[in-house]
């Protein structure tokens, strides 16, 4: 086993310092700082009590160990391993007083060989041995770095002094920085290595006899930059091919070719290509407005991604409140603007790009909030947890004048989209009634219902629109990884003929959408209108074409709704969700009769709106409570079809029925039954309305 690993051992068996304990173990385990890149972390609650840094040096230890090598090659890279991470190590006293020393602790091989060779010249040095470890720490991870896009190939060309001073052979240097990087990577994630391992030998090659690969252009490079967001479905021929058509790319980024950018992608993946863009001329010149010197080497972007994320609910999540100011911030800038290093003012914003005084190469880019800003994101984040979500963030989003999509669900949005996507059984009854080939599908949600219209009808041309930009950006994701043929916009679905050519959709489908557009979009002044299901009716019927078809699957209301129900809560906080229902439901007063602990007696279709709430749970709570399901009964709906379309407008169908899944989510959480306590059935729940379109239109 390697000495290094023994004194790992050691240390986590007696979990305390020896007194012959190594200097770069006591630097890792003195580390009260975490220093860890966050994209490689589930949660950043788990960092609290763990030591991230040793455990990786630990695992690059482990694979080397089993390794069949050479003694000096196993020696020389055990010392390069040990010593690769120590920069991120060391107390807060420590590292204060190596900043002000000059060590480059936020370029962490730079900072790590600094130190290495502070100790190697305190101990007794041994030549060329110390040297070749210096340049191996100094090296350390830059093929992967340069893989990734973050640094121009020519900082591996160090590497190059061991064989023109005949240190080493290139074959030595070869197989050398094979195994180390084989550590390095394999030691972040075993499938990775296999992932890379071609292109990293290549490389390798390259190093090891004197050559190099064509250099990048700037295109490719932003490729490789934007590899996670690519992963995630971002469509980026597409994207690259816009932001062309408004700046000369090539010439814009051109002072990036010789810098290094440090955790770039953990920090920016979340951001448009057009943002990151937007992001790397700001970080290309200083609070002044003017140029990068040529000493600057780097720019790091590990503030920015730290302050991007936290926890929710024990999983690392984007910050959306600070991600959606610092969107607004860069739409309001021009490239002009950005290309002549001027800045829009914003008194709760600004760019920071800091050069330290001790540290010349270096600059760290940052957004910086004010004081006001990130106490207010502070209280929304905790208000998540609350049923004051949605009055924090209309407080947030007014105050700063922020884009909020209609139906905004924020970090749930995740949740509902699954939720949405596992509706796909309760969903395939509309493609019985679907006609033609042109179809739309207004708010398409996670995009099930676009995918059944695509696998069951090889001949559709499926058309998704939704005014949630983070609606459409998630369903294009989806649509690049996926490969699917459907398409999505968007789009107001009151104004459909502003996006949709009129008379030119075979059918237009409203799944579970109406009562949503019903609940949340003012018309007259108010929410709640059933003048906005008459202007979504009549704006789809103007885009159908003859023969064509709308059809409505959505909540109904039962008849007749003078019928009263009975609640028997079984579990101890039902009534205290019924009553908080009551006092918050936006819709329509609810009228409630507490008969004991945990009964009461309501009208049947107040006691049904309650009850398709309170089958979502606590986590949908704050936005299912700003929505009416029902809105109409069967004969309502009817009424409402021939007074809006007309009665050319045909019926074809028009049932109702209970949605399977009501009644076993409600088992065992309640009873319901009359007024006298009898068990009764739950009422039908869902309406199914199939309205055709004549083939001759007299309407305009």
């Amino acid at each position: 086993m390697l000495q290094s690993l023994k004194a790992i051992a050691n240390y986590r068996k007696e979990n305390d310092l020896a007194w012959d304990t190594p200097t770069w173990l006591k630097l890792l385990v003195s580390a009260e700082e975490r220093i860890v890149n966050l994209e490689r972390i589930h949660s950043i609650g788990e960092l609290k009590d763990a030591n991230p840094v040793l455990d990786y040096v630990e695992r690059t230890l482990l694979i080397l160990d089993g390794l069949p090598l050479s003694f000096w090659i196993k020696e020389l890279l055990e010392d390069v391993l040990v010593w690769s991470e120590t920069a991120k190590g060391g107390t807060v006293r420590e590292r204060l007083r190596w900043q002000q020393e000059g060590i480059n602790l936020f370029v962490h091989n730079i900072g790590s060989a600094q130190l290495y060779v502070r100790q190697a010249q305190a101990e007794k040095p041994v030549f060329p041995r110390n040297t070749m470890t210096r340049i191996l720490i100094e090296t350390h991870g830059l093929i992967g770095q340069y893989i990734r896009g973050e640094i121009p190939f020519a900082e591996n060309r160090a590497l190059l002094e061991m064989t023109r001073k005949g240190w080493l052979s290139h074959e030595e240097l070869e197989l050398a920085l094979r195994v180390l990087n084989e550590c390095i990577i394999a030691g972040v994630d075993p499938e990775l290595w296999e992932q890379v391992r071609s292109e990293v030998e290549q490389l390798i090659g390259w190093i090891a006899w004197d050559n190099a690969p064509v250099a990048w252009s700037v295109k490719e490079r932003l490729e490789r930059l934007r590899s996670v967001s690519i992963h995630e479905g971002e469509p980026f021929e597409q994207a690259y091919a816009e932001l062309e058509r408004e700046l000369n790319v090539d010439k814009a980024l051109a002072p990036l070719e010789n810098r290094t950018l440090w955790y770039v992608e953990s920090a920016l993946q979340d951001f448009s290509l057009q943002e990151l863009v937007k992001v790397f001329l700001l970080a290309l010149r200083d609070g002044t407005g003017q140029e990068l010197p040529a000493t600057v080497r780097h720019i790091s972007f590990e503030s920015l991604m730290n302050t991007m994320h936290y926890d929710y609910r024990g999983i690392k999540k984007i910050n959306v409140y600070k991600k959606r100011m610092i969107e607004k911030y860069l739409h309001a800038l021009s490239w002009q603007d950005i290309l002549k290093g001027k800045r829009k003012h914003n008194p709760h914003l600004n760019v920071i790009v800091e050069h330290k005084e001790e540290l010349p190469s270096t600059v760290f880019f940052n957004f910086h909030f004010s004081s006001a800003a990130e106490k207010l994101i502070d209280f929304c984040i905790e208000a998540e947890k609350t049923p004051l979500y949605d009055k924090a963030i209309l407080l947030l989003f007014d105050l700063f004048g922020l884009r909020r999509d209609a139906y905004d669900r924020f970090h749930n949005e995740e949740t509902y989209l699954t939720d949405m996507n596992q509706t796909v059984d309760y969903k395939k009854v509309i493609l019985d009634y679907v006609t033609g080939t042109r179809v739309l599908d207004i708010g398409p949600g996670g995009g099930v219902l676009l995918d059944l219209i695509e696998q069951e009808i090889p001949d559709a041309k499926p058309l998704g629109l939704d005014i949630s930009v983070n609606v459409i950006e998630a369903l294009k994701r989806k649509k690049q990884l996926e490969g699917h043929r459907w398409d999505v916009i968007k789009g107001d679905a009151l104004q459909l003929e502003e996006f949709i050519e009129p008379g030119s959709m075979d059918t237009v489908i409203f799944s579970s959408i109406l009562h949503e557009l019903y609940s949340y979009i003012e018309r007259d002044g108010a929410r709640f209108n059933l003048h906005t299901v008459e202007a979504a009716l009549q704006s789809a019927y103007h885009v159908l074409a003859p023969g064509g078809r709308i059809i409505i699957r959505d909540g109904i209301m039962t008849e007749p709704g003078e019928q009263r129900r009975r609640i028997r809560f079984l579990e101890p906080d039902g009534m205290e969700w019924l009553l908080r229902y009551a006092k918050d439901f936006a819709g329509r007063h609810i009228e409630v009769e507490r008969v004991s602990e945990h009964e009461a007696i309501l009208p049947v279709n107040d006691a049904m709106e309650f009850l398709y709430t309170y089958t979502w749970g606590t986590e949908a709570y704050v936005h299912e409570v700003q929505e009416q399901f029902g809105y109409f009964t069967p004969s309502q709906y009817e009424e409402c079809i021939r007074r809006t379309l007309g009665s050319e407008a045909i019926i074809r169908e028009s049932r109702h029925y209970l949605q399977e899944g009501y009644a076993e989510a409600l088992a065992g959480r309640i009873e319901f039954t009359d007024e006298l306590g009898q068990p009764v059935p739950l009422p039908d729940s869902t309406c199914l309305i199939v309205i055709e379109k004549p083939q001759l239109s007299r309407l305009s």
